[in-house]
């Protein structure tokens, strides 16, 4: 039985004694029963309705500028916010994070997060990721044994002007981030790193005026990217392996029916490698599947597949995507010695290739033969500017209405890629500031 506001504090005296500082009692309300926790009505900040929670309560916030950083340990609760663009957690520069997630099957929805040094929103397993100094492509958690948080969801939030990423999700498992907007981020906008098999989908996002778009870093088993609108960052998608996280390599990723374009905006903040023009870009990932995305108008590469120092690329399959105003389609380069093998293409619209022979050599069904390899002349990138200065975002839409607190499934639904078409060049057009694609 869910139960609401001045009901909940009436039957349940421990809330009230916890809003005015006290410890809240055990036992004084029925097991099994649920509440809503209203912000300020019941408690007078995020923290203390989330420290009166238990597994199936709804934290609900009213309208207001929250300078606060809000830690998620109860699983099984739903922070939610009655309106979108007006609940805002701000961070003022003075905070890493706006919002921590480390307990399973908690959701975050409908509200905005912004101006934290690190990240908006962070869901981990790692407790050196929940309390810890990020490196330059993630953080790292050292001798720390891989624990995953297990279940959540990230849903109709915003999340802009933050140092790091947008929306985080680290050494987790078994989630969702959807219908949500991410910009301004110094390095991605949408982050997932250091899972496998992680059974997360990112599905109908839009990440724009970020130094990367989407980042998924030893993400690898059932990680999906689909229906996303990635244009106006400085890259748009890369799938990465890196020494720095767990868990190596990268693979075995589905990027299907995103729209990833115009990946050269300039008035963006600039991540440390320095990423520009490129709207997909494979890094020693291996065995992933690109399907059905529309790449269009990036000036360096519309997709790259390249070998870390010592991480081959392998395996990987573009097949059915729509490749046009690119500055190279499709490019193929290994500086060192680990070159890749079998990665093929099969059915994509393309004008240009490097190296020249690429369809040819690299027609799938693959072969176990190395990769062809070439270079190409890439335009320069121009100096970032400061995340704090990204433009704004405009007007994002309300999570859907829901009545009580959101049930997160143990595993979600794992979308079916053979049923996302090739999307239109307006996909969520409406939703971001960069709507005009170059022609």
């Amino acid at each position: 039985m869910l139960r609401s506001g001045l009901a909940a504090i009436v039957a349940a005296p421990a809330l009230v004694l916890a809003a005015c500082g006290a410890a809240p009692e055990t036992g004084s309300r029925p097991a099994g029963e649920h509440v809503t926790i209203r912000v300020p009505a019941d408690a007078p900040t995020i923290s203390a309705a989330v420290s009166l929670a238990r597994p199936g309560d709804l934290v609900l916030v009213a309208p207001g500028v929250y300078h606060e950083s809000v830690r998620v340990d109860t699983a099984q609760i739903t922070l939610r916010g009655e309106s979108r663009d007006t609940v805002v957690i701000d961070g003022q520069l003075r905070q890493p994070n706006g919002i921590v997630v480390t307990a399973p099957g908690v959701a975050v929805e409908n509200l905005t997060v912004r101006n934290n040094t690190q990240n908006g929103v962070l869901v981990t397993g790692s407790a050196a990721a929940a309390s810890g100094t990020p490196g330059s492509g993630g953080y790292d958690a050292g001798d720390e044994p891989v624990r995953f948080l297990k279940s959540f969801l990230v849903s109709h939030v915003t999340a802009t002007r933050n140092g790091l990423y947008g929306i985080y999700a680290f050494s987790a498992q078994d989630g969702v981030i959807e219908h949500s907007y991410a910009s301004g981020s110094a390095d991605s906008g949408i982050y997932v790193g250091q899972c496998k098999p992680c059974r997360i989908v990112v599905r109908d996002n839009v990440a724009e005026l970020n130094a990367v778009g989407y980042e998924g870093t030893n993400a690898s088993g059932d990680m999906y990217v689909v229906r996303n609108r990635l244009v106006g960052n400085r890259v748009g998608l890369t799938m990465n392996s890196d020494h720095q996280e767990k868990l190596l390599p990268q693979e075995r990723a589905h990027v299907v029916g995103n729209l990833i374009a115009a990946n050269q905006q300039a008035s963006t903040p600039e991540q440390a490698d320095g990423g520009w023009g490129i709207g997909i870009g494979i890094d020693g990932g291996s065995e992933n599947e690109v399907v059905r995305n529309r790449v269009h108008g990036n000036a360096d590469a519309g997709l790259v597949i390249t070998a870390t120092a010592d991480i081959p690329a392998n395996g990987n399959r573009i097949v059915g995507n729509t490749f046009t105003g690119n500055g190279v389609d499709v490019g193929w380069t290994f500086p060192t010695a680990a070159r890749g093998r079998g990665n093929c293409l099969r059915g994509n619209e393309l004008a240009r290739v490097v190296p020249d022979q690429l369809l040819a050599a690299a027609s799938c069904p693959a072969t176990d033969r190395p990769t062809p390899s070439g270079t190409w002349a890439s335009p320069t990138a121009p100096r970032g500017i400061p995340f704090t200065e990204v433009a704004a975002p405009v007007a994002q839409p309300q999570l859907p209405s829901a009545d009580g607190a959101t049930t997160v499934p143990a595993v979600p639904a794992l979308p079916d890629v053979g049923a996302i078409p090739l999307p239109p060049t307006s996909l969520f057009a409406d939703l971001a500031v960069v709507r005009d694609l170059p022609s």
